[in-house]
């Protein structure tokens, strides 16, 4: 199971009450939530690994280089030779060394790659894995990876934690028209105006898979389009024109699936009880209350 935590620990923050704090008056509705996820996940799913993906750089500058408007609208504070600063409500960004104090806690791995983001992670340790992978995300970019052949699936959370979603190819193929090793391609044509991604102009979602079921991906199409076949004239004038954001628009939107990293190769097992009397007292001096509980009891249940 791979975690998408940057996904996961925002939808706790906005999902949490903020009504409990710690003793210093810290947020921690961001952490509790997030523990409870896990051990929703855990206790529904039973995988036998979970891996934490994380952010080193949120928004790589190669990603910016090629397309500058990628992720612009989220960026509070430029860094020269630095990751640019995301915005993250300040309760949040004060969280976060708990988050990772916590997923240590349970002995759960956190990776992440220097100027690479968590899909990046997920997409090479999803094919590195040589076991069933499921990807929790409320990100749609990583439906790209799923592929029901090597058993990789999306575990959803758009809709929430109660309303879990398993992406499989047939459920990309419902919602969008296309396979899942086309979505890359879809997602480039339609654009995503929550990365900053234009999109080829006039082209949404439904033409979009139109070219792609008539062209099989986006080189299929821009030969069609420059050979003046397969589609009406005023689509291949559309894709023509966006020639400059196509040609490097691609390398953008795909998830990394190399990277220098290896897939960690420890279970999920019950902590002994020197690690969870530890578990406990940082809930303790945390005020995490039952959520860090729960979660070392999920960890637990697993070998049973």
């Amino acid at each position: 199971m791979l975690l998408d935590t940057a996904s996961l620990y925002f939808r706790a923050f906005y999902g949490v009450p903020d009504k409990v704090k710690a003793p210093d008056g810290t947020s921690v509705n961001a952490a509790r939530g997030l523990l409870d996820i896990i051990a929703k996940l855990i206790t529904l799913y039973r995988p036998t690994h979970v891996v934490a993906c994380w952010d080193d750089d949120w928004r790589p500058q190669w990603r910016v280089d090629l397309i500058p408007s990628y992720k612009t609208h989220r960026v509070v504070e430029v860094i020269v030779d630095g990751p640019d600063v995301e915005e993250v409500p300040d309760p949040l960004e004060a969280q976060l060394p708990l988050i990772r104090q916590t997923l240590a806690a349970l002995d759960i791995p956190i990776v992440g790659v220097a100027a690479h983001e968590a899909d990046d992670v997920i997409g090479t340790l999803a094919t590195r894995s040589g076991m069933p992978v499921d990807i929790v995300t409320g990100d749609r970019d990583l439906f790209q990876l799923v592929d029901d052949e090597r058993d990789v699936r999306v575990i959803y959370t758009a809709r929430g934690m109660s309303n879990l979603e398993v992406v499989t190819d047939a459920v990309v193929v419902a919602k969008y028209g296309v396979l899942p090793s086309q979505y890359a391609d879809f997602a480039t044509l339609r654009g995503d105006a929550s990365d900053g991604l234009p999109g080829v102009a006039g082209v949404g979602e439904k033409t979009a898979a139109t070219l792609l079921q008539a062209h099989g991906d986006l080189a299929g199409i821009r030969t069609a389009a420059a050979a003046g076949e397969g589609m009406s004239a005023g689509v291949r004038a559309k894709v023509l024109a966006a020639s400059a954001y196509l040609d490097v628009a691609p390398t953008v939107v795909a998830v990394a699936t190399d990277l220098d990293v290896e897939v960690p190769a420890r279970r999920l097992r019950p902590l002994d009880p020197a690690e969870s009397d530890a578990a406990e007292l940082l809930a303790e001096q945390w005020n995490l209350g039952g959520s860090m509980t729960r979660a070392i009891a999920a960890v637990a249940s697993v070998e049973s």
